[in-house]
């Protein structure tokens, strides 16, 4: 079985400070904040120098040793197809902590690598919604089933809207 195409998209860092950190990455290298919340009770921020871009860095703030920071390595795909094909290549492979996210702005297949260093495959949905988002996903569903869920699921949050919205709305964020 051929491996679908992907390329590096996203990475998230464990940090010790977020203000310290987020202060460099917007003063030093021009990111902005596109969202702000808490995951699994630990602040978060996400960066992007791109509208096209949700998000191309996530600092989380709990990092508590000198150990990698390394929170995930991301890899965005093409198609809903393709998440299929990387899930079904990684259950055979037996890999750790198998999860399928819907962020309502992307679906997510997570894994670890044989070291335990968090992986991500995602396609962008056409939605935004407010991050952190993380609920389940169902790949087992049609492309147009995948994208109605989100829709549905998501519809009577009130920031909700369309990708192309978001990112017509890029340069006045203030988050």
């Amino acid at each position: 079985m051929s491996l679908p195409d992907m390329k590096l998209a996203h990475m998230g860092i464990t940090v010790k400070n977020l203000a310290v950190m987020e202060d460099f990455y917007k003063r030093v290298l021009g990111f902005k904040a596109s969202d702000r919340g808490i995951a699994r009770g630990t602040p978060l921020v996400f960066l992007t120098r791109e509208a096209a871009d949700h998000h191309q860095i996530v600092l989380q703030q709990s990092r508590t040793t000198d150990e990698s920071t390394i929170n995930q390595i991301s890899f965005q795909m093409s198609a809903i197809a393709d998440l299929r094909v990387i899930r079904d290549v990684l259950v055979a492979e037996r890999v750790k902590e198998l999860r399928l996210v819907d962020h309502g702005v992307a679906w997510s297949v997570y894994c670890h690598d044989p070291e335990g260093n968090r992986l991500e495959f995602f396609v962008d949905s056409p939605f935004y919604v407010q991050q952190p988002m993380i609920q389940d996903l169902n790949l087992d569903q049609s492309e147009n089933d995948v994208i109605e869920s989100t829709r549905k699921r998501f519809a009577d949050d009130p920031t909700f809207c369309t990708l192309a919205e978001w990112r017509s709305r890029f340069d006045e964020l203030q988050v």
